[in-house]
């Protein structure tokens, strides 16, 4: 089933159920207000969320309306965690490489993670609010899940049994205030503003065969100021999948109902053309098409975002309709 949180004027919003091809939406009202609240007591209400939306999809919801993802805030609009993993272990080899530095051993074997703000995520359609054009603006296109409850010491099987919903996020970065940050040795806050999700999140049964062994068998596709820069396959190049990244989360600790964990920006590797590597799959993030420019030419070209630039992030399922919606953002100034 799919889900999504409508603007109501509160801070949580009001759960909607929509219907598998994202046209028209009913209001969960009389089976619970808020998404945290099904979480809480999933499965309980999940069943009659699903009867909810077997009958939207036929048809025959008596009180149906269109959806509008303009009116979605974030599936979750605040968590009791964001834990975003970096999962694409090309993504931080190239970053390396462009600088000269190698991967240590021991990001191939443990995952990497910080902790980030889940107290104000946004929604898809909200604009990036920046200070300042000279912070380094840039989107990172990432997949995400919300877990249940997830016992301490749990192992990666075990984890995936506590995916409840996956989502899309964009989970912008300002880099220019990362260096100064990570240099403290206490991880990023600043440099990490509020992160938006897709209008609605999924149950894995919605992927279909795409969801084999806790990754997302599909591309993930960015388009920057309305031209296509990234279609990454979510899939193979995935390192930790996500049964992995919750198993590290929960290593010392209960995961509870309503984290969120995320992928990292979803990234492929390159290929060899004449002696000369090329990325025929683009990027996810502003950081990666900079760090390819670094390797071939010797110094990046292309610039970070500036106000009025937009930012559209989507994923299609095998028969080319949206599975959760698209991020569509524009980058505005704090005056704004």
């Amino acid at each position: 089933m799919k889900l999504a949180s409508y603007k109501d004027g509160s801070r949580d919003g009001q759960l909607v159920v929509v219907s598998r091809d994202l046209t028209t939406a009913h209001y969960a009202t009389d089976i619970a207000q808020t998404l945290q609240q099904v979480l809480d007591d999933w499965n309980f209400l999940s069943p009659q969320l699903q009867d909810l939306y077997q009958t939207l999809n036929l048809g025959k919801a008596r009180h149906a309306f269109p959806f509008e993802p303009q009116r979605c805030m974030a599936p979750l609009p605040r968590a009791y965690q964001w834990a975003d993993g970096s999962a694409y272990l090309n993504h931080v080899e190239l970053v390396r490489a462009a600088r000269g530095s190698q991967v240590p051993e021991s990001f191939y074997s443990d995952p990497l993670m910080y902790q980030g703000g889940s107290d104000d995520f946004i929604g898809p359609c909200e604009p990036v609010i920046c200070a300042d054009e000279a912070f380094g603006i840039d989107f990172e296109a990432e997949v995400a899940v919300i877990t249940g409850d997830v016992s301490m010491g749990s192992d990666a099987e075990q984890a995936i049994d506590g995916i409840r919903l996956l989502m899309l996020a964009n989970d912008v970065s300002l880099r220019n205030l990362i260096p100064a940050e990570l240099a403290k040795g206490f991880g990023f806050v600043q440099s990490k503003p509020a992160t938006a999700f897709s209008p609605v999140a999924v149950t894995p049964d919605e992927l279909g065969d795409a969801w084999q062994g806790g990754r997302v068998h599909l591309t993930l596709q960015s388009s920057w100021n309305g031209r296509k820069v990234g279609l990454c396959e979510a899939g193979p190049e995935m390192t930790f999948h996500f049964g992995q990244l919750i198993a590290h989360l929960c290593k010392t600790r209960n995961v509870r109902a309503g984290s969120v964990v995320g992928s990292g920006t979803v990234s492929n590797r390159a290929v060899e053309e004449d002696g000369r590597k090329s990325w025929p799959r683009g990027y996810s993030c502003i950081a990666e098409k900079r760090a390819m420019e670094t390797i071939l030419d010797g110094q990046p070209s292309t610039g970070f975002m500036k106000f009025g630039d937009t930012i559209s992030i989507e994923m299609k399922g095998k028969d080319g309709q949206s599975l959760f919606g698209a991020i569509d953002q524009r980058v505005v100034p704090l005056a704004a």
